[in-house]
């Protein structure tokens, strides 16, 4: 009999979030970066014209030069620029569902936690 392993699904790692799109945005993830469901990304590229910024994978960094400031919340992507929903602000996740950089060290994590948490997303 053959095993099925079934992944992760889009928003999966949200427990709570606020009334109607208030805690989602949109958003661009920048060519070459492959992300999934539960994802911390960072601001790579400040909003342009249309208003939506380019976000990239949060990656170990030195200092704070990596902080997060979205988890990803749509369909799994990668290739060209791609339009996404972000989940940005006053959430609660699931933190064991979440997707960290492997390189990133316990200062840098908890960096990225807090940022979060000022954002209103709190990981449980």
């Amino acid at each position: 009999m053959t095993t099925l392993t079934e992944g992760r699904h889009t928003a999966d790692f949200i427990m709570s979030e606020a009334n109607g799109h208030r805690s989602r945005a949109a958003g661009h993830i920048a060519a070459g970066n492959t992300v999934t469901p539960g994802m911390v990304l960072k601001l790579g590229t400040a909003a342009t014209s249309d208003e939506i910024g380019i976000y990239t994978q949060l990656l170990a960094a030195t200092g704070n030069a990596a902080v997060a400031i979205a988890i990803y919340a749509a369909a799994p992507v990668s290739g060209d620029d791609v339009d996404i929903a972000l989940l940005v602000r006053d959430a609660e996740v699931n933190g064991k569902m979440l997707t960290w950089p492997t390189a990133i060290t316990l200062t840098e994590k908890a960096a990225a936690i807090t940022a979060l948490a000022a954002l209103g997303i709190i990981i449980r």
